[in-house]
């Protein structure tokens, strides 16, 4: 599923990577000068690289790509989302430990 690395993908490439996809798969709205933000890409390398069976992680830059910002209504940063089979499954808003994106991706 996924190759244990945390990808930045842009509006260009979201439908194949995300939509497209068969499993699950985990976006992080970021910004680069979102405090919060900067806590959450180390948790989520952890969980890509311990999870490379079950999931696949990407980030998106809400800044350099507002309308995908906009299109999942991303309010507040970061937002973590979970799609499986193209459809939003579950919704994080704000820094998590490993754990509490595991168990509420289903990933444990």
């Amino acid at each position: 599923m996924g190759d244990g690395q945390v990808r930045d993908i842009d509006t260009t490439v979201f439908d194949d990577e995300v939509i497209s996809a068969d499993g699950k798969v985990v976006v992080d709205f970021w910004a680069p000068w979102c405090g919060p933000c900067k806590m959450v890409g180390p948790v989520l390398e952890k969980l890509a690289g311990e999870h490379t069976e079950s999931v696949k992680v990407l980030k998106v830059n809400v800044d350099e790509n507002q309308e995908l910002a906009a299109r999942y209504g991303i309010m507040s940063i970061p937002t973590v989302i979970l799609f499986e089979k193209g459809q939003v499954s579950a919704q994080i808003i704000g820094a998590r430990s490993q754990k509490d994106y595991e168990r509420e991706f289903g990933l444990v």
